[in-house]
């Protein structure tokens, strides 16, 4: 076809073509060419092929999604506020199984996924969080003193919380933290352990690594982290151990590299542990490399205990002992919990998260224990 004078706005001219200039070669409404995109229902299949052909050709793209999504007051996407690197998140296992199964939940509805990365990974950008273009947010394990916490709910915005922290009016999807904890200590002390360390993951806001004493661990605001350690806490003393004797060491971040660190410390003290407590297998297998390379047998010479149950931890040497917590089913059900706030608002109107109480919303899912090879009795 040939080209008339109309299609000057196209590409080439450095005019950008719009709904109106595809409408005027055509012989239409400007109403016309949108109902192509965005109602195809109305319009016969010849008009809107016509309609298609004649925008590629001036090069008009279709309509501005940005525009589209103001008028609509709706972007289809939803957000995810991680307190870690999303360099990091796409590294970690555990984090890619509960992605995937959030990406189920969310992709069934027609959402799009917008990541965003935590207060302690980009030096407290709360301008990111404030301008994402998202229906609603998923909180996935925020500490409790993260300001992007208090900006993710001062957009108004449908929310859900996964692990932590605790908001009122907010439904959660987490774990029984402080039973998990308990699960493993009482697994090491029926195996007849009494020198036993924690390698834990961050916890408060500003993530430290190296050794935490009973302040650290006392003002820490990072929910699992201080639940685990409760719960490990508390088999111990009720067995007569001290807990002021066990050296808890605390690690940034949940890396391999971390881990090894940090069980080479445990292991170089005088009178070394012959048990840790991983809580995370990341963790864990950083603990076990570093055994290896001192010369330890494991489990012999030290039993080492993960917390997520990653493929991986069937796949090491020997396997390790892990608790277990269904990632993906936490992903699915936040995925769920968070399309139901986002349907339930565009019926009411409502657009404040926390006006009612949705405490019954808030689902506890269970862990287990699983028993491989990487602990035994100690010699």
């Amino acid at each position: 076809m040939r080209k008339s004078s109309y299609y000057g706005a196209g590409s080439g001219s450095g005019l950008r073509v719009t709904v109106k200039d595809v409408a005027r070669v055509l012989g239409v409404s400007p109403s016309t060419v949108s109902n192509a995109y965005n109602r195809p229902d109305q319009l016969s299949k010849k008009l809107r092929e016509r309609v298609f052909e004649v925008a590629r050709e001036m090069g008009y793209a279709g309509p501005d999604p940005l525009g589209r999504s103001l008028r609509r007051r709706r972007s289809d996407a939803v957000g995810v506020l991680f307190g870690d690197r999303l360099s990091y998140v796409f590294a970690d296992p555990a984090a890619m199984q509960f992605l995937e199964g959030f990406s189920e939940a969310i992709e069934g509805a027609g959402l799009g996924l917008v990541m965003l990365p935590g207060v302690s990974a980009v030096g407290g950008d709360e301008a990111m969080v404030r301008s994402a273009a998202i229906d609603g947010v998923l909180i996935h394990s925020m500490a409790s003193d993260d300001p992007l916490v208090a900006a993710v709910m001062e957009r108004r915005l449908p929310v859900v919380v996964v692990d932590q922290p605790v908001v009122v009016g907010v439904p959660s999807v987490s774990v029984d933290d402080v039973e998990a904890g308990r699960l493993a200590a009482e697994h090491l002390l029926e195996l007849g352990h009494e020198r036993i360390a924690v390698i834990a993951t961050r916890l408060a806001l500003d993530a430290r690594s190296g050794p935490a004493g009973p302040a650290r661990q006392k003002s820490a605001t990072v929910r699992p982290s201080r639940e685990r350690l409760g719960g490990i806490s508390a088999v111990m003393e009720e067995a007569g151990l001290s807990w002021g004797d066990v050296v808890v060491y605390e690690c940034s971040e949940s890396t391999l590299d971390q881990g090894k660190a940090a069980a080479v410390g445990l292991l170089s003290a005088s009178g070394p542990p012959t048990a840790m407590i991983a809580l995370s297998d990341q963790l864990a297998f950083g603990a076990m490399e570093a055994a290896e390379d001192l010369g330890l047998s494991l489990p012999e010479d030290l039993s080492v205990i993960g917390f997520d149950d990653v493929p991986a931890a069937e796949l090491t040497t020997p396997t390790l002992t892990t608790l277990h917590q269904p990632h993906a089913e936490k992903g699915l059900m936040a995925g769920r919990r968070l399309i139901a706030r986002l349907d339930r608002d565009a019926k009411t109107g409502e657009d404040d998260p926390a006006k009612d109480n949705l405490a019954e919303d808030d689902l506890l899912l269970p862990t287990r224990l699983v028993v491989r090879d990487s602990t035994a009795k100690p010699r």
